[in-house]
């Protein structure tokens, strides 16, 4: 390998499935029953995290206390991938290691909106209703304690990483433009080791409120994700992934098992007219090279009505490919669905149930990415 190829040291991996590369891999390869909740927040089914050990990575319980859940699930994960790539203990290695976070907004109070929807429906004016319950409901404090790059900032004080961090917001493109970035600068020289993932809590009414009035949600029980035509739609996840991405170079000088090889990674943003992600998903894997017959093809399709269709179309013109779909093992996890699939994807070649690997995942509103991971 060339020495600034970009290769996969550390995976940390948690969802329903469990946490870690063993579970995943076995569901993998056993097409193991999602986990779903189709009670809990009915009418909507949910992909419920299975309960972490957080002690494990998150010793002080006040560190614990003042995250909300998604910090707490992307610190972990954080720190699961620190520990496989062997880095955790290196005081060194932290100090260079920058990091990448694909997140969210903070949860909102769900008393005040509820309230505020609630007074909409009788308001004589509407905005002018709207303007003054934002006003004079929401405390000053909220959203300074809700920022979305306390993720970084949490998984800098909690695991010791010193060096620079980064904060991509933007629904599933961020997870996308996460890995992009990360694999840019690693192969460009710019860097040599970096920490890069994201993390969803989709166990919050909040979110499933602000994906329903876009009509996105799939009501009802759990269907695959390539079998939602009839009720289109999302089913979320729970989940967190982060991964080290680390020069090829660095990595054999310091004996680090390699995962995988992650030789490409690509995004773009169509218009989304009809035809238009099916052409970008088409470009973008035009640009990884002669593709093997039989490869694992991973998507973080969302099942969202005409963009899944246009997604399962790219992947059947793939030679021979092995689909699975990210969204039937862990649900959709937005923000974190392109880390958690390319993790998953790393995970198979490291168990040696592949050779090569293609990711793809076309946002359920906007933006499309691949990326192509090969065994070292």
């Amino acid at each position: 390998m060339n020495p600034h190829d970009v290769v996969i040291t550390g995976i940390g991996l948690a969802s329903s499935l469990g946490e870690g590369l063993e579970a995943h891999a076995q569901a993998l390869a056993a097409g193991t029953a999602p986990n779903t909740d189709a009670t809990s927040f009915a009418p909507y089914p949910v992909h419920p995290l299975k309960p972490l050990e957080l002690d494990r990575q998150i010793p002080k319980k006040s560190d614990q206390r003042q995250m909300e859940p998604w910090q707490r699930l992307g610190v972990y994960a954080a720190g699961l991938a620190l520990d496989d790539a062997g880095l955790k203990q290196d005081a060194e290695a932290k100090s260079a290691l920058q990091v990448i976070v694909a997140a969210g907004g903070g949860e909102r109070d769900h008393a005040v909106d509820g309230a505020i929807l609630t007074g909409l429906r009788g308001a004589n004016e509407p905005g002018a209703f709207l303007n003054e319950r934002l006003m004079g409901d929401l405390r000053p404090t909220l959203f300074l304690a809700q920022l979305s790059n306390l993720l970084a900032g949490n998984i800098a004080i909690v695991h010791g990483v010193t060096g620079a961090s980064r904060t991509f917001m933007g629904e599933e493109q961020a997870g996308v433009d996460a890995i992009r970035t990360a694999h840019a600068r690693i192969a460009a020289g710019q860097a040599e080791v970096m920490l890069v993932g994201g993390a969803y809590n989709a166990e919050r009414r909040d979110m499933l409120l602000l994906l329903e009035l876009g009509g996105y949600l799939r009501k009802g029980e759990f269907a695959p994700v390539f079998a939602r035509e009839a009720a289109p739609g999302l089913i979320t996840g729970s989940a967190g992934a982060f991964l080290v991405l680390e020069s090829a170079g660095r990595a054999a000088a310091r004996g680090a098992k390699v995962h995988a090889r992650l030789s490409h990674v690509a995004a773009a943003r169509s218009k989304r007219q009809s035809g238009t992600v099916e052409a970008a998903l088409s470009g973008l894997l035009s640009g990884f090279g002669a593709i093997a017959p039989g490869a694992l093809a991973v998507s973080a399709a969302t099942g969202a009505a005409g963009v899944t269709a246009e997604e399962a179309s790219v992947i059947a013109a793939l030679p021979q490919a092995r689909r699975v779909a990210t969204g039937d093992l862990v649900g959709h996890a937005l923000e974190a669905a392109f880390p958690v699939s390319v993790a998953l994807a790393a995970a198979a070649i490291s168990a040696g149930q592949a050779k090569e690997a293609i990711v793809t995942g076309a946002g359920h509103w906007r933006g499309e990415g691949a990326a192509r991971l090969v065994k070292a």
